[in-house]
């Protein structure tokens, strides 16, 4: 466990007191003011607590910890200050977040007293966070493969949009992206309220009634009611909301957001849906993106342009960065492969779609139907 602590402060001879009376109980580094202290923060960061003192020059002590803040959330914030005033406590709570508040000078007993608390509360924040992202993602991964086990199709094409969040995500350097990839995976959760012979018409291209043709619009917002019961998956049930939504305001949900107050998740993740949609043998990504800008009012325009910066690296690939094709009979198998076909019985009913990685429950479900309808074999994966 992260047990680490920066003491900032403008006076060596202060930081050398601390050094030589914490050295022995805590794993200590320093800095002798704001820049230095950010620039340790991004080299040898994160860290557990780090204290700063209030009167600096150049950069104050709040400052330090604001901008802190920004970069390692996690990181417990407390203030050294020689003058306690209550302007200066409340900016502090207020501004910095910070757990503790301590006057200059301190007494050694207390500063230890302190920074203890601060690593007991940094271990709590991060054990807390580490479960909560366990179950989370225990929720999403169990939701995502009964989807698949119910309309593969869905499942396989929101698998190839995940996988375009993830580039568009690395390309631009997102702090954090596991709700947008979220979305990209439970996009089409709201399938799991379909009757089955509805999914069946889809599924065969059958003309559907105007009522069904309403059922599957809703489709977006049906899927987000799900998943807005399930806490902390708020911000994903937002974008699943209005994924579809027009930045001109047209589509579902029927309600007066448009342009800018369109969750930018939502804008992000209808580009990359139809980039996916779009893009086939026939039609590669730069034909894709050249007739979505034909759409007027469709797409966030900075969304889009960012799309073709995004995807103009991945265009031009050699083709010796293409995956490799190799064939497998079901035994052989694994967690992870990604499936580079269909895999389909022997009378052509789809089991699961190209694009597919393979998880366990998908391979369960491959093998349950293989017990009792023979699967066409070789299987072939990529790489």
């Amino acid at each position: 466990m992260n047990k680490r602590i920066l003491l900032v402060d403008d006076d060596p001879n202060v930081l050398s007191g601390f050094q030589r009376t914490l050295r022995n109980r805590f794993d200590l580094d320093t800095a002798t003011g704001g820049e230095e202290a950010l620039a340790k923060v991004e080299t040898a960061g994160p860290y557990a607590v780090v204290v700063a003192d209030m009167q600096m020059p150049g950069m104050s002590g709040l400052d330090v910890l604001v901008k802190i803040e920004n970069r390692a959330p996690d990181t417990i914030r407390m203030m050294l200050t020689g003058n306690a005033d209550q302007r200066t406590a409340v900016d502090a709570v207020n501004r910095g977040h910070v757990f503790r508040f301590l006057n200059k000078p301190c007494a050694a007993d207390v500063l230890i007293l302190n920074l203890e608390a601060g690593l007991k509360q940094y271990e709590l924040v991060t054990a807390e966070r580490d479960l909560l992202e366990r179950t989370l993602n225990g929720s999403i991964r169990l939701l995502t493969e009964v989807l698949a086990s119910l309309y593969p199709e869905a499942f396989g094409r929101s698998q190839k949009v995940r996988d375009y969040v993830r580039e568009y995500t690395q390309f631009f350097k997102f702090k954090q992206s596991w709700d947008l990839e979220a979305a990209a995976l439970l996009a089409p959760i709201g399938y799991l309220t379909m009757p089955a012979s509805l999914i069946e018409k889809t599924r065969s291209n059958q003309l559907l009634t105007p009522a069904e043709h309403d059922l599957l619009r809703r489709l977006p917002v049906i899927g987000a009611n799900l998943l807005a019961h399930i806490p902390r998956l708020e911000p994903v049930a937002a974008i699943v909301r209005y994924q579809r939504k027009h930045y001109d305001g047209r589509e579902v949900p029927a309600d007066n957001v448009a342009g800018e107050d369109i969750p930018i998740g939502a804008r992000i993740l209808k580009v990359l849906q139809d980039l996916a949609t779009l893009e086939s043998p026939t039609c590669n990504k730069s034909q894709a993106l050249a007739t979505m800008k034909e759409r007027t009012g469709a797409y966030d325009p900075r969304v889009l342009d960012s799309a073709f910066a995004c995807f103009d690296v991945y265009l031009h690939k050699s083709a010796t960065s293409q995956p490799i094709i190799r064939s497998h009979p079901l035994r052989d198998l694994s967690v992870g492969q990604v499936l580079a076909a269909n895999v389909e019985t022997l009378e052509g009913i789809l089991v699961v779609s190209a694009g597919t990685e393979l998880t366990s429950m998908v391979l369960q479900r491959l093998r349950n139907f293989a017990e009792l309808n023979p699967i066409r074999e070789p299987i072939y994966v990529q790489g």
